[in-house]
């Protein structure tokens, strides 16, 4: 379908999704508010999108909930958006959560500065000593599935479907968000206990390199990322997650100016996609 005058965009999202200090709703009504003044645009929920999609020049996919709470239908929305040849934003293609957990094991085995992640027995060994240890599923997401275990438990928990970490002592959790690329804003919870009280976070120089490093790593051209990382006791960052499927923006916590730039980025970002060759 060739993109109309006015481009025709299908937003996915669950505005009744229940997230644990967030409120997804009032985010994508404010988002679809503004980008209404360039887009024709309508809202459905994650189970109606397949159904939907041949109408629309585009999908976005924004504050869905977790993929976990509806995986037959993702996954049948996902293959027949490939099949068809559907424009999605973000791109299918993302190799961060979009596609499980499984970067993070691969990202530590390269040397990437990621929090130490293992997922096979043999290789608990490499983990550094530890308080204790995390044990989540490498489909996992908002918790779900989370264990913290001792060393000596861990032999039996270990396998193919899930992530070892060691819990790490840390001073804060930063989000560095991307549109296309390029860096937009940081937030920061400076009090680890209320990771959902958010504050604008000024990055330094290497703070803007060591998030870059990851989306220039994944392979997305177009879309909204997050990279997530943990600043340690020693005050280096480790990446916690990237997030390139929907990750939530926290646009409530930023300055308005902050706010009304990351918007028209977003809707330029879109409007170039949906006119690209993909």
């Amino acid at each position: 379908m060739s993109p109309s005058v006015r481009p025709r965009v299908l937003y996915v999202t669950d505005l009744a999704y229940p997230a644990r200090g967030r409120r997804y709703g009032d985010e994508d009504v404010f988002l679809t508010s503004r980008l209404r003044a360039d887009f024709d645009l309508a809202l459905c929920h994650p189970l109606d999108a397949a159904a939907l999609m041949d109408a629309f020049d585009a999908v976005v996919v924004r504050n869905s909930g977790p993929v976990l709470h509806h995986q037959a239908a993702y996954d049948a929305f996902r293959a027949r958006a490939l099949k068809d040849g559907v424009r999605v934003y973000n791109p299918l293609d993302g190799r961060g959560d979009m596609a499980g957990k499984q970067y993070l094991v691969d990202l530590d085995a390269a040397g990437y500065p990621v929090i130490p992640t293992v997922d096979r027995a043999e290789d608990l060994g490499r983990l550094p000593d530890a308080d204790a240890y995390v044990v989540k599923p490498k489909l996992g997401a908002d918790s779900a599935g989370i264990r913290v275990l001792a060393r000596e438990e861990l032999p039996d928990a270990a396998g193919p479907d899930v992530l070892v970490q060691p819990r790490v002592d840390f001073r804060y959790e930063v989000s560095f968000c991307f549109v296309d690329r390029d860096f937009q804003y940081a937030l920061y919870a400076p009090d680890p206990e209320r990771r959902w009280v958010l504050e604008p976070y000024e990055p330094g120089p290497d703070d803007l390199a060591f998030a870059q490093r990851f989306i220039d790593w994944n392979t997305l051209r177009h879309g909204i990322q997050r990279v997530d990382a943990c600043r340690t006791r020693d005050g280096d960052l480790l990446l916690v997650e990237l997030e390139d499927l929907n990750p939530y923006l926290s646009l409530d916590r930023l300055p308005e100016d902050v706010r009304d730039t990351f918007v028209a980025t977003f809707s330029a970002s879109l409007g170039a996609f949906i006119r690209s060759d993909g």
